[in-house]
């Protein structure tokens, strides 16, 4: 895979990313009861997810260091599929969780939809900086 020319900003968000990533993997496996019962969302889906989640916020940590245009188009194509994820789940009657349910998913496709739009918005700029450096 190809290097970026300035992945300063890249890996400045992917590194935000993965510190947030980890947090909530964190909570929903630690909390998962707890916050079930507060969001009406099931148990068994947060620790799933905090499970699925663990890995990737290591890679994430990882490929901040050294960011490749590749990896950082998986990362930003994950996170918005992940954000369309949270919204789908209720919306589509997989789940029905509470307002605070709600609003703990809304949240999460917010921020990280915001993750793939910074990301997204980093990579095209790094690309447009190598291109016009070239």
């Amino acid at each position: 895979m190809s290097r970026i020319a300035r992945p300063r900003l890249l890996g400045q968000i992917l590194h935000a990313d993965a510190l947030s990533t980890g947090a909530v993997a964190v909570i929903m496996l630690a909390a998962a009861a707890p916050l079930a019962a507060w969001t009406a969302l099931p148990a068994m889906l947060l620790q799933g997810v905090g499970v699925a989640l663990l890995p990737f916020a290591a890679w994430l940590a990882w490929l901040a260091r050294r960011p490749t245009r590749g990896a950082a188009a998986v990362v930003v194509a994950v996170n918005a599929l992940y954000a369309i994820d949270c919204l789908a789940l209720p919306l589509l009657g997989w789940v029905q969780p509470n307002a605070l349910g709600f609003a703990f998913l809304l949240l999460q496709a917010v921020v990280v939809g915001g993750f793939a739009a910074s990301a997204a918005f980093a990579l095209g700029r790094a690309a447009h900086r190598q291109t016009a450096g070239a």
